[in-house]
């Protein structure tokens, strides 16, 4: 049996931010979600997390997750302290206990399957993984014996200046045999420099401690500050662009631009410098993106062009051409061969084959045919105050500049509008529509 516990009680103070430290995203998920994420593939029989500093906040953010089971560890007082915790909701489990930082996000789940496998064949108390580091500095050293054994980890500042020179690292990784270990905490005190309770005493107080040595020891880099937050964000959108660009996909300034790992790409695809995608995105080949548009949530079919854009949680068809400096926002469908062009916003609203919005209009909780053309800062007027009402436009039908649709109301199909024209009640097929005042003039004569 298995059980998985990851430590996130603490505050993080090097962060110098009010969220806790394990909420701080990276490349779109939380820190903490990227650990939990890498533990599904281990099937394990227990997952639980072990707040502490702000616990509510850390246990709402994680709602998406089944089967997760939360320990209070108040006050925080160290690693050891906080898998003390544990004891009272593991009475009777027989197994491994896999322990895991929130705050250490690039563990891939391969090397937990290693450390695991090596952990059962050696027969071991416990196995963690270690490193050996150019430059140690912040990690407990590892000293082990003749045999491989390993004798203590010892906390750098507990360190003497030469147990300082070594360069095997304890990564803060560890699968324990629950059992045995639980044999040995109350065995645990704060006598260091820190006053805290070490889980890393643990490892001279049981029988078999091994370690298991990692291929990459970035994979084990912890979070302590934004910078190193901002390391591991590099980290990751490198090894992304480098994915897509093997797979077809163009990027003219990598660095400017930054992808999620859900977004997904066909082949010659161009992304111009200063692009970004987020969340969930599709998109088709020939598309040509940016530069200066960020894209979230939304499914681009076949060579689409959006330049200076923002398209939000809505899908875009064959051969449309969006922007610059368009909104595309939330529940907006464009189909094929349109075009949404210079400060034109969308939301919520049916954008039928062929309809051009070429300039300054606002299009909110429509359905719009085919063929439409919406002349420039034509307004849909779908808010009465306090409910949101839907204009329908039929096939072939134009809006004169500066236009005002209110809402609720249906044009037919093959109406023109005149320019400057209120339009506050249904129109029908074949129709031409003015509707302005009539103006008055006045000389200084008058």
């Amino acid at each position: 049996m298995l059980a998985i516990a990851i430590l996130a009680a603490g505050k993080g103070t090097r962060m110098k931010s009010k969220l806790p430290k394990v909420l701080h995203p990276l490349a779109g998920k939380s820190l903490i979600d990227r650990v939990l994420s890498c533990t599904q593939a281990l099937k394990p029989n227990r997952r639980l997390i072990v707040v502490g500093h702000q616990a509510k906040l850390v246990e709402d953010s994680l709602k998406n997750h089944k089967d997760l089971d939360f320990v209070l560890q108040q006050p925080q007082n160290g690693t050891g302290h906080a898998i003390q915790q544990l004891s009272p909701r593991l009475k009777g489990f027989d197994g491994e206990l896999l322990v895991l930082n929130g705050d250490v996000p690039l563990l891939k789940k391969e090397t937990l399957r290693s450390l695991l496998k090596f952990h059962k064949e050696s027969n071991a108390s416990v196995t963690f993984l270690s490193a050996s580091l150019d430059s140690p500095k912040g990690y407990g050293r590892v000293f082990t014996d003749k045999s491989g054994l390993v004798k203590n980890i010892i906390e750098e500042r507990d360190c003497t200046n030469e147990q300082r020179k070594n360069k095997l690292i304890n990564a803060g990784i560890y699968c324990f045999n629950w059992q045995q270990l639980s044999d040995v905490l109350n065995l645990l005190s704060n006598q260091n420099s820190q006053n805290e309770i070490y889980l890393t005493d643990t490892i001279s107080l049981l029988k078999k401690a091994l370690h298991y040595e990692v291929g990459n020891p970035f994979e084990i880099k912890g979070i302590n500050d934004r910078f190193q937050l901002s390391e591991c964000e590099h980290y990751i959108q490198e090894k992304l662009k480098s994915l897509w660009m093997r797979k077809g996909v163009s990027f003219i300034d990598p660095i400017s631009c930054s992808l999620s790992e859900d977004s997904n790409f066909g082949t010659d695809v161009i992304i111009e410098p200063q692009t970004h995608l987020r969340g969930k995105c599709n998109i088709g080949n020939g598309c040509h993106l940016g530069p200066g548009s960020v894209i979230t949530n939304s499914t681009l079919a076949e060579n689409v062009l959006a330049i200076h854009s923002f398209i939000n949680e809505a899908t875009v068809g064959n051969n449309t051409s969006i922007g610059p400096f368009a909104h595309i926002r939330p529940e907006s469908n464009i189909s094929e061969n349109s075009k949404i062009g210079n400060f034109v916003e969308i939301k919520k609203s049916f954008i039928g084959e062929g309809t051009k919005i070429n300039h300054l209009s606002y299009v909110g909780d429509s359905d719009l045919g085919k063929n439409i053309n919406i002349g420039a800062g034509t307004i849909t007027a779908n808010f009465d105050g306090k409910n949101k009402h839907r204009t329908i436009i039929d096939d072939y039908s134009k809006t004169g500049a500066n236009s005002v649709l209110v809402a609720p109301i249906k044009i037919g199909s093959h109406v023109t509008i005149g320019a400057g024209s209120t339009i506050s009640k249904d129109i029908p097929d074949k129709s031409l529509v003015v509707e302005r005042s009539k103006a008055i003039i006045r000389t200084k004569t008058d």
